[in-house]
């Protein structure tokens, strides 16, 4: 009757994190991953800056703390493990103002509190690890890392066993009290015990089309980089320090795990749930965005702040000046366009911007709903948490 136990819908890095997870926990669950893509990683698993966080950001005793931490050195296993390209690099977060100190200062309080060794700096001991970087103050983690997400992805699906569908978008979620069945744009049925919702910037619509109000709405932020034509400029990690209001951690530094240096991103709204550029429209879903009260409450409330991601968008002066605060060597000319990315926000009707993971469970099924960043250096331990909230309702 069931075409398999556990049905995942997402083949990015959480769902197939979740599918391994289901295979490890329960040996010999079926488990089927449904990708509406024809390659695993494809969305923002596969365009993100590919940094192991720390987990120094995150409130302590959340979920993004708790998981980061602890994914963050399961990660840099799994890839020595399996020979993925990582490296442990460290990081350095500085204040470039004298306004930032006092944020500074609050982020190595909660850096201990969330057990992460963290060394305080001063403008000279800046230079010893980046020669090239300016600040006021600055502080460095030695726990961050830089890896290969998508290779740690395709290794996870290799490794879990499960069947994967690939160009299997859902259109269709019947649910009844004995099971799933979902069907897709090409006329497929797999029915399942039990549904997992790991779809990204959809999620929101599958949850809907499961019969789910799950309270909240995704909404697109395109991240937009950079790449320095001169990578020797940077040597590692490089990063401001975040406005505690936002999710976002600001234009930075990132060497990454191929020798290239990119800069970035930058949170500018989408105009389509992939919508990868300024000219990527989709009427239906920016409709949705725009109907959901909470982008409204947003824009009232932080419209500068979006003003100033809108004009560093449109203007590479204005990114470069960004990037200048920190690395002053910098020009225009250095600066060469990159890949962008789109990070899935949950954002709540009254125009909350959801800050940690958000999983919900309804008959039959779990809903990964809030999991941007760092969800990829979080992903082994949110998959074992979703696959034994999915166990229990085997």
């Amino acid at each position: 009757m069931f075409d398999c136990d556990v049905l995942v819908i997402g083949g990015g890095i959480v769902g197939l994190s979740t599918a391994y997870a289901l295979t490890r926990a329960a040996p010999g669950t079926r488990v089927t991953v449904l990708e509406k893509e024809h390659a695993l990683a494809r969305h923002q698993t596969g365009r993100n800056s590919g940094v192991i966080h720390s987990g120094i950001y995150y409130r302590p005793g959340s979920l993004k703390a708790r998981f980061a931490v602890q994914g963050a050195a399961e990660m840099v296993k799994f890839c020595a493990e399996w020979g993925i390209p990582h490296e442990v690099t460290g990081k350095l977060v500085v204040a470039t103002d004298r306004e930032e100190l006092p944020r500074l200062h609050a982020l190595v309080q909660r850096g201990r509190e969330n057990g992460i060794p963290v060394r305080e700096l001063g403008p000279s001991q800046i230079s010893e690890y980046e020669p090239r970087v300016r600040g006021l103050a600055a502080i460095h983690v030695g726990t961050t890392g830089i890896c290969d997400y998508t290779a740690v992805s395709e290794r996870l699906a290799e490794a879990s066993g499960a069947r994967i569908l690939y160009g299997a978008e859902v259109t269709v979620v019947d649910r009844r009290p004995f099971g799933v069945a979902v069907r897709t744009a090409d006329g497929r049925v797999v029915r399942a015990k039990v549904l997992v919702n790991c779809a990204g910037l959809h999620c929101d619509r599958i949850a809907r089309l499961a019969g789910d109000d799950p309270g909240m709405r995704i909404v697109p932020f395109r991240g937009e980089y950079y790449e320095l034509a001169d990578p020797s400029l940077v040597r590692g990690l490089v990063y401001p320090v975040p406005d505690p209001a936002f999710p976002f951690l600001g234009v930075h530094l990132t060497r990454g795990i191929d020798g290239g240096v990119h800069i970035g991103p930058n949170a500018v709204p989408a105009l389509a749930k992939e919508g990868y550029g300024w000219s990527v429209v989709r009427p239906r879903e920016l409709g949705a965005t725009l109907a959901w009260p909470g982008s409204w409450a947003i824009a009232r409330e932080h419209w500068r702040y979006g003003a100033g991601e809108l004009h560093r968008s449109l203007s590479k002066r204005a990114f470069t000046e960004a990037v200048r605060r920190m690395l002053p060597i910098v020009e225009e000319s250095d600066l060469r366009r990159a890949a962008p990315g789109v990070r899935a926000q949950a954002v709540l009707r009254d125009g909350t911007l959801v800050d940690d993971f958000l999983i919900r469970e309804a008959p039959r099924t779990v809903h990964v709903l809030n999991a941007p960043s760092p969800a990829a250096t979080a992903s082994l331990p949110i998959g074992r948490e979703v696959a034994t909230r999915a166990l229990a309702r085997l």
